[in-house]
């Protein structure tokens, strides 16, 4: 019992703290020390009650911690754009949330609290104390509850306050939700009706020559001038650009390996192996179990092939030298052999990673090339460094730049800020850092008719041949139906015969694609006739039925309640995501943080304080 009490107090603690701060930050209008809002006070409105800095930064450290833990590269500037702005949103749908509830005047009770508390555990802390049914060990939680000292049962108490008026808002959003067992039958079935066929596709894009078919120039033009859409074409520029990439330099790689050299002397002078992998290895799946990779065979390892070329070379219990591989430096312990060719071996695993040093210099170089960049054009200003610049063309829809990647920062500058000759700052992605300079821009058009010739030409022919597909087709379903075997039809005709299945009407079908007018056929059809022409939007199918194996209707009777809970909670998410999208679309928001949160100089930093 003392023992599941403690490990149950942690969670608990750290869950309801944080809804207590959320309390305190989206309905008392507090800072996390308690205090009301001070700092730099309001950033922005909606509907008339302001959006305090407090409680934005509040939303804005939790969402950069959250990214930040989920990757290893830093967070760059683009990044931290999307989380600041995501930290707005956020409070801006917890400001919504208080409004309505204080306009539906919904509100907790004290009595409603002590329920909660005494027989409703959160949900994140339920599982610590589930009996052998699977439910609640109400003994075992209200026990726990008494253990609480004051303080603590406060910090709970405010967590229902919290929970408790939106749980109500919730059922008043989602109430008469009723999900009809025909619905419910209907996607058991599908998930689980199987049907086996025989096909033939007529392939109209192999199986014609373009040469057989024409299109004329008067055609071309109709097509043209009848489908302006789909010959819209974004916005583009043509840029100058250098990339400075993030990856590690010789120098970086020379550093990872007198350090995995270093390990290893320390390994050699008695310092425990397991105990140096759960600290120093970067391989988060075996550093806890102390590097341990376990018994693996010539090539089964999950390893690049120069690591298996040292463990099979090394003999049992010696150190080899570190061996590189694409992710880094190996110090290899072969523990075991397991016959002839198989072995027990463990590893730790120091990475090519750039150092302290490295990465300064790279900050400086990008620094100082923002700096030139304010005074000259981009290639000299690169020249000063030794690096080269490129040419590319970016377009607004798909901005994206070799090295670099997806540059969304410079492609608002290009098409937002920029003239011809303009030098962008330097802009930050997870893998460069770059910088830009407009040569010329075109804005979003139509590509013209001369352009766009050999495409329409080129849809006009497969028209054609899916016309020519389909009549073929259809002397394939007239024969079949006249008594011919569809596969001594597909032979005379040379077309080939196809067999799919068992699928479900919701998979995805090689060959036939997902959720078509095949696959639909493929149920549709009694067992054993021959289709119509079923027609997809690149091909014509024939199509015969071998099989159909029904879906179970009492397996789905057993599943049905957890099947229907689950539908429930789908269709209230859904709910209560519309619900808060009609609310933001009918509220009156003002967004003043780019006139309040102003570095005080031009070399402050541009980012929200972390801490």
């Amino acid at each position: 019992m003392m023992r599941q009490m403690r490990q149950a107090t942690k969670p608990i603690m750290v869950a309801v703290a944080f809804a207590f701060v959320a309390l305190m930050v989206f309905q008392w209008g507090m800072d996390i020390t308690g205090r009301t809002s001070g700092g730099l006070g309001e950033i922005g409105r909606v509907n008339g009650d302001a959006v305090l800095y407090d409680s934005y930064m509040a939303a804005y450290r939790q969402l950069y911690e959250q990214v930040q833990a989920q990757q290893e590269e830093l967070i760059g500037t683009q990044q931290n754009t999307e989380i600041e702005d995501r930290a707005f949103e956020e409070v801006v749908t917890q400001i919504l949330i208080t409004q309505e509830l204080r306009r539906r005047g919904i509100t907790v009770t004290n009595q409603e609290i002590s329920e909660a508390a005494q027989f409703s555990p959160p949900d994140y802390l339920a599982p610590q104390f589930a009996d052998e049914s699977g439910g609640l060990d109400l003994a075992a939680y209200q026990s726990f509850l008494a253990t609480l000292p004051p303080d603590q049962l406060l910090i709970l108490e405010a967590y229902y306050r919290d929970v408790i008026p939106r749980t109500k808002l919730l059922r008043q959003i989602s109430s008469g939700i009723y999900v009809p067992d025909a619905d419910l039958w209907r996607q058991y079935r599908d998930q689980n009706q199987l049907a086996e066929i025989r096909y033939v596709p007529l392939n109209p894009a192999t199986r014609y020559e373009d040469s057989e078919f024409t299109a004329d120039a008067g055609e071309i033009e109709r097509y043209h001038r009848d489908h302006q859409d789909e010959f819209a074409m974004p916005a583009r520029a043509t840029v100058r650009f250098v990339v400075l990439e993030k990856t590690p330099t010789a120098a970086d790689t020379v550093a990872s390996r007198e350090q995995a050299r270093s390990v290893r002397e320390r390994l050699g002078g008695g310092a425990d192996f397991a105990e140096l992998a759960r600290t120093e290895s970067e391989d988060q799946t075996t550093a806890a179990g102390g590097g341990d990779l376990g018994v693996f065979a010539e090539g089964q390892s999950r390893m690049p092939a120069p690591f298996d070329s040292v463990v099979f070379a090394s003999r049992t219990g010696l150190l080899a030298e570190p061996v590189q591989t694409f992710m880094g430096f190996h110090i290899v312990d072969v523990m075991e052999r397991w016959g002839a060719d198989s072995v027990r071996a463990r590893h730790i695993l120091i990475p090519i990673a750039r150092t302290d040093s490295s990465e300064f210099e790279l900050l400086a170089q990008a620094d100082s090339l923002e700096d030139l960049g304010e005074a000259m054009p981009l290639d000299r200003a690169a020249a000063v460094f030794g690096l080269t610049t490129q040419t590319a063309e970016i377009t607004q829809d798909f901005p994206f730049l070799a090295g670099a990647g997806q540059v969304s920062e410079g492609s608002d500058w290009l098409f937002e800020e920029a003239s011809a000759g303009d030098v962008s700052p330097v802009f930050e992605t997870t893998t460069a850092f770059y910088a830009l300079e407009l040569v010329t821009s075109e804005p979003a058009g139509v590509l013209a008719l001369e352009q766009a010739r050999a495409s329409i030409e080129s849809t006009l022919l497969f028209e054609q041949k899916l016309q020519r597909a389909r009549t073929e087709a259809q002397q394939v379903v007239d024969r079949a139906r006249a008594g011919s075997a569809l596969a001594n039809v597909a032979a005379e005709m040379s077309l080939e015969v196809r067999t799919a299945g068992p699928f479900a009407r919701n998979d995805f079908v090689p060959g036939l694609g997902r959720q078509n007018a095949v696959i639909g056929a493929s149920f549709g059809l009694p067992v054993g006739q021959v289709s119509d022409v079923v027609s997809t939007a690149n091909n014509h199918y024939v199509l015969e039925v071998l099989a159909h194996t029904d879906a179970d209707s009492t397996a789905w009777s057993a599943q049905l309640p957890q099947q229907r809970a689950q539908a429930v909670s789908q269709t209230q998410q859904q709910r209560l995501g519309e619900w808060i999208a009609a609310l933001r679309a009918g509220a009156r928001v003002v967004d003043r943080r780019a006139e309040v949160l102003v570095p005080l100089d031009e070399d402050a930093p541009q980012l929200p304080p972390i801490f």
